[in-house]
């Protein structure tokens, strides 16, 4: 379950629908639901027998693959991209507490009820925005504060299962509107034009990275608290990937009977769930609940993955420093809380975090785990020794290949094709994300070299592995 939660987010319940709606409905499935299996999975997989192989964090598990060095800065380097794409995240937790709380307080049903005022006006306030991102993270560090075990697994263990029931809910409601069957045309009808786009294939490998948390840390530090005996291809591939895939249906199913019903724009954006979706609601019978069960629902899928993205930085402070848990979780919360007041004072800063850091910070992660797998640790002997240890699924040697080979050049293929695509209408955008991040990746290798001498080494490649039993 807190593998799930941390999976299930704002990347199945808000980027979801509206992705699948400007990419051709049917088609855009057919396209993620092949990547999810082909990449997404295998690379799932990879990221958290890492963290279970070591059994440390982010930073630890690079110090046992390469020993301590310059190359520990790629683990650095993932913690850095984890924290800026949780300083942008955590503003979206806040529109969520703020809509959430609004439906209890029944807003979205009364009479007159404007959706794009409302949101206006929410919006357009700094004090709003900022106070919301400043709860957000609040409630996030005061769950950390309890652990994994009794922070984290105690909240999902009951927030996934009311999500997943709202969703149904919703979704069952939807399907009695008038006009509610041309949503589920639209979503399972394929465009087959869609599929010899460049643009579907990429947006399809954009949701898989997104909503399944590949190359975030998550896995890995998830899987640094697994022992060495627990299923890695069942929890951490198999049933991450259909539950993940089984929300974000739901999600579908909640949202595109109700736009289409309404006669609502189905690639309305990312203005879907926070301006589209409350005009729905004053019109349908009981709308108030409906409201309720949707907003409750969308807040817990989102703060439940701000949990497991903040807890990778946590672990890897906690592994790193003096600090114990208490003083990481409140360092870590205030430095994100800092880092994130551009993003929730202006969208058009949080929309540019999103566009370096989305295009360019997450893949380049990813890539640096999966290299590190693949190549420095060494697949085949990973998947013999670690990955199929206990297995009730037997990974094949074709796992070996996609790790090595296929995932690595997917990586640098979409961050190669974001620069193509981005250079013509963002050219100073482009040039500096991919400017910054190359000074992250040196700077970050430079900085932990400089500090490893200056501090002297203390273990050796082969005794860090495994240090943490």
């Amino acid at each position: 379950m807190a593998m799930l939660g941390a999976m299930v987010g704002a990347g199945n319940i808000w980027r979801m629908p509206f992705t699948t709606g400007e990419n051709g409905g049917g088609a855009f499935l057919v396209a993620y639901v092949i990547l999810l299996f082909l990449i997404a999975v295998p690379g799932l997989m990879a990221e958290t027998v890492f963290g279970s192989y070591t059994n440390r964090g982010v930073i630890g598990s690079f110090k046992s693959a390469f020993g301590e060095g310059r190359a520990e800065g790629l683990g650095l380097v993932v913690v850095i991209v984890n924290i800026a794409l949780m300083s942008y995240y955590a503003p979206i937790i806040g529109w969520t507490m703020y809509y959430a709380a609004n439906s209890l307080l029944l807003t979205f049903s009364q009479p007159g009820f404007d959706p794009q005022s409302f949101w206006s006006a929410f919006s357009g306030s700094p004090a709003l925005t900022v106070g919301m991102h400043t709860v957000a993270m609040a409630a996030t560090g005061g769950v950390l504060l309890f652990g994994i075990k009794d922070g984290i697994e105690r909240v999902v263990k009951w927030m996934i299962p009311f999500l997943v029931l709202a969703l149904i809910a919703v979704g069952i409601k939807g399907l009695t509107l008038p006009g509610a069957m041309g949503g589920l045309e639209f979503v399972f009808t394929p465009d087959w034009n869609y599929l010899v786009r460049a643009e579907t294939w990429t947006a399809a490998l954009g949701q898989a990275l997104f909503s399944t948390g590949l190359g975030w840390g998550i896995a890995l530090t998830f899987g640094s608290y697994l022992s060495k005996n627990d299923d890695v291809p069942l929890g951490a591939g198999v049933f991450t990937a259909v539950g993940n895939t089984s929300v974000g249906l739901l999600a579908i199913f909640a949202v595109f009977p109700a736009v289409f019903a309404f006669g609502l724009e189905p690639s309305a954006g990312s203005n879907l769930a926070f301006i589209s979706l409350p005009s729905v609601f004053p019109r349908m019978t009981g709308g108030a609940i409906w409201a309720i069960l949707f907003f409750v629902g969308f807040l817990f899928a989102t703060f439940s993955s701000g949990l497991a993205i903040t807890e990778v930085a946590v672990t890897t402070v906690t592994e790193e420093t003096r600090l114990d848990r208490r003083g990481a979780v409140l360092g870590v919360v205030g430095l994100i809380w800092l880092v994130g007041l551009p993003s929730a004072y202006s969208a058009d800063f949080l929309g540019l975090m999103d566009f370096m850091f989305g295009n360019w910070g997450l893949p380049l992660a990813a890539l640096l785990i999966i290299l590190t797998v693949g190549w420095q640790l060494e697949a085949e002997p990973m998947r013999v020794i670690a990955l199929n240890r206990n297995s009730d699924i037997h990974v094949g040697g074709w796992w070996v290949g996609i790790i090595k080979f296929l995932i690595p050049a997917l990586m640098v293929g979409i961050m190669a094709y974001y620069v193509v695509m981005s250079v013509g209408t963002s050219f100073v955008r482009t040039v500096g994300g991919v400017v910054l991040m190359a000074v992250l990746l040196v700077g970050a290798v430079l900085i932990m070299g400089a500090l490893r001498r200056r501090g002297g080494t203390s273990e050796s490649p082969e005794t860090a592995a495994g240090g943490g039993d």
